[in-house]
């Protein structure tokens, strides 16, 4: 029983240090990094495909 609620104090704490504001901007800001990854890479691929098309006349 001891160990039940030093585990729930030690993960209450751990949820008080972190605001969900800071939570939330980290997954918003990972979010943002993968959607330019994606929209960079969709660019790129089409940018290829007309270069092959247009290319060989």
């Amino acid at each position: 029983m001891q160990k039940e609620i030093t585990r729930l104090m030690v993960l209450f704490i751990i949820l008080l240090s972190f605001t969900s504001c800071s939570v939330v901007e980290g997954i918003f800001k990972a979010g943002m990094g993968v959607g330019i990854f994606i929209v960079i890479a969709v660019i790129a691929i089409v940018a290829f495909i007309i270069s092959k098309i247009f290319g060989k006349k």
